[in-house]
């Protein structure tokens, strides 16, 4: 039920960033940045059941039921970017028709040591393909469990 919802909210989203796009060519109104990674923080915490530290905390995100902090990061596109190394990462692809996918759930160490160098952003990214080949390292039984 709460994935119908959600899910709805996003199609409105997306609607409405193609309806902007059409009173305005040529501007793209692409739901990026914080909007998709407060999406994905809630629904990490929805449906992980992770508690959420205030918004905007250094490196992590939210602690687990089992105590292990934990940095969420949701895209749209096919990769992300980490500024540190969390403790663990929850990777969410975020999809237009509002649904979302779990793309890595594993030890942040792991992914750090294969992000690209440092950009001039202060972040190194990493793609979602790489993200795929190293979750395969992780056994199901040590991921976070979903709870919905």
């Amino acid at each position: 039920m709460l994935q119908e919802q959600v899910a709805e909210k996003i199609q409105m989203l997306y609607q409405i960033s193609r309806d902007l796009e059409t009173l305005f060519p040529g501007r793209h109104y692409t739901p990026d940045g914080h909007i998709i990674g407060s999406i994905g923080e809630a629904l990490a915490a929805s449906f992980y059941g992770l508690d959420l530290f205030t918004a905007s905390e250094e490196t992590h995100d939210a602690k687990a039921p089992d105590g292990r902090l934990v940095q969420i990061k949701a895209t749209q596109i096919q990769r992300v970017a980490l500024s540190s190394e969390p403790k663990w990462l929850l990777v969410l692809k975020i999809h237009r028709d509002g649904t979302f996918s779990e793309e890595y759930n594993g030890p942040g160490a792991l992914v750090w040591a294969h992000c690209g160098k440092m950009q001039k952003n202060g972040q190194r990214p990493i793609s979602l393909t790489m993200l795929h080949q190293l979750q395969e390292k992780v056994p199901v039984s040590q991921r976070l469990q979903r709870i919905v």
